[in-house]
């Protein structure tokens, strides 16, 4: 009977697994969907929201910019050198530049940007988040008549986006320049031809999906550990469950991303 019992019960758990997957994705849906319509409202930015939104940013952004373009620096001097000496062995070397190119901004340089931003900021802001919740913060702020969405969730979740939009722009440029130096040296001789490639790589099509994976890439690292953190369905609500859903969750969205890229930029 006991038995009985107790394979009744794995079964029945079993059965709301996929009722809770599905829950919890809906409101990261709707979370997300309440984030945006508020950041394009112009009442939601009252002054402790604009203080709280220039604090995340800056704390958000300025300590790991230097790192990061450092680190992307570095990844694109190793990886142009390879390139470059592996397409001259092979008498490939009119394809060098173009593959460099390809790998490191189409699809390296902003896949790391968003995951360096999810692992430093976003996804501790959503573990802070849930603990938050947890110990009653978001009810007080409720009980005093100031939204908690608006005044700590909305700014974290606003300068996720900015620090994944900034470094991945500006670690493409870096990239770009240093890729040239590395090819050409330090003369304007090549930059017709860098020129060329670089408009033969980045056509109206392939800037577009760039852009819009860049951009899907911001949101994603931004909401999905905010909506773990204010709502861990399947957890037990402490800072580890929420990181760790929301990095799951966010991981599994951004191969899904950079797949539909990989399909429209070479499919």
């Amino acid at each position: 009977m006991t038995v009985l019992s107790h394979s009744a019960q794995r079964l029945s758990r079993a059965g709301r697994a996929p009722l809770r997957w599905l829950t919890g994705w809906g409101r990261i849906i709707f979370f997300g969907a309440s984030v945006l319509v508020l950041a394009m409202t112009p009442s939601s930015y009252g002054r402790a929201t604009r203080e709280a939104l220039m604090r995340h940013i800056y704390v958000d952004t300025a300590p790991i910019l230097p790192w990061f373009t450092t680190l992307a620096a570095l990844l694109t001097l190793v990886i142009t050198r390879i390139v470059v000496v592996t397409a001259l062995s092979y008498g490939l070397s009119q394809y060098a530049l173009e593959m460099v190119i390809r790998v490191l901004v189409l699809e390296l340089i902003p896949l790391t940007a968003a995951m360096f931003v999810a692992l430093r900021c976003t996804i501790p802001n959503g573990a802070a988040l849930a603990e938050m919740r947890r110990l009653g913060r978001f009810d007080e702020l409720a009980r005093r008549g100031v939204d908690p969405v608006v005044t700590l969730v909305l700014p974290r979740a606003m300068a996720g986006i900015f620090a994944t939009l900034t470094l991945a722009a500006l670690s493409c440029v870096v990239a770009l320049v240093l890729a040239y130096l590395a090819v050409y040296g330090w003369t304007s001789a090549g930059l017709a031809g860098y020129t060329r490639v670089f408009g033969h790589v980045f056509d109206p099509s392939v800037a577009l999906i760039f852009a819009l994976k860049t951009l899907f890439f911001s949101f994603a690292v931004s909401i999905i550990p905010m909506a773990s953190g204010l709502y861990d369905v399947e957890g037990d609500g402490s800072r580890e469950s929420a990181a760790l859903q929301g990095l799951v969750r966010m991981f599994a969205v951004l191969l899904l991303l950079e797949a539909a890229s990989l399909t429209g930029n070479y499919y």
